[in-house]
């Protein structure tokens, strides 16, 4: 049985990356084969609105009909056992290059007709979505609906979706070498990384042994 994560973040070691590779650690703390695919790797675009993956009777029916690199990796979660995404927020949103992923993953599966899914099986997924906002900035700005209505989606398609929320993160290791906002105490923001984090690290393990027992028991 296996666990695929999928990381929209440029970056391979930092806020996202890390609570991915906790989460499937959790993941293979319930006996689970898991694997991390960093999306920034491949080459790749979104949907091209072809639509032969709703091509009654076509040979793309019901899976994305675009050749590339992401190609391999569609083909592996519909024999995975559960899938977990990780994306910062950038500019009020997920990064273009999960959006896409997003787009050639989900919409294959819909079926429009019925608002149900194509797919022949439950397979779990998780969100985790790292920004450096605090959260009453998140809720201020209508984040978290946003981050709802992607859980929705996940649940009509896949059949079942929870999400991570990590808010207030560290941006940067010497904040004294960027511009910055002036809400933004880096001295608070080392701390919180010390003290917080390590608290979201054991959230992202959490709900990765949660998805591989679930996962188990379908």
């Amino acid at each position: 049985m296996k666990v695929l994560a999928f990381n929209g973040s440029p970056r391979k070691d930092w806020n996202t990356a890390t609570l991915l590779e906790r989460a499937l650690e959790g993941a293979a703390s319930q006996g689970m084969e898991t694997e991390l695919v960093h999306l920034y790797d491949l080459d790749y675009k979104g949907c091209r609105s072809c639509y032969s993956c709703k091509l009654k009777g076509g040979e793309s029916f019901g899976r994305c009909a675009a050749k590339d690199d992401l190609t391999p990796f569609l083909a592996k979660v519909v024999e995975a056992d559960a899938i977990i995404m990780g994306s910062p927020i950038y500019f009020g949103a997920i990064t273009g290059e999960m959006k896409s992923f997003l787009e050639r993953l989900g919409y294959p599966f819909w079926n429009p007709a019925y608002n149900s899914t194509l797919l022949e099986r439950r397979i779990p997924t998780g969100f985790i979505y790292t920004m450096g906002a605090p959260e009453s900035r998140m809720k201020e700005m209508g984040w978290d609906r946003y981050f709802s209505t992607i859980e929705m989606f996940m649940n009509l398609v896949f059949g079942g979706s929870e999400s991570l929320v990590v808010t207030d993160t560290l941006q940067y290791d010497d904040y004294s070498k960027y511009v910055y906002g002036s809400l933004v105490n880096p001295e608070t923001k080392a701390e919180r990384r010390r003290t917080v984090f390590p608290e979201d690290c054991q959230k992202a393990f959490d709900m990765g042994a949660r998805l591989a027992s679930s996962a188990s028991m379908a």
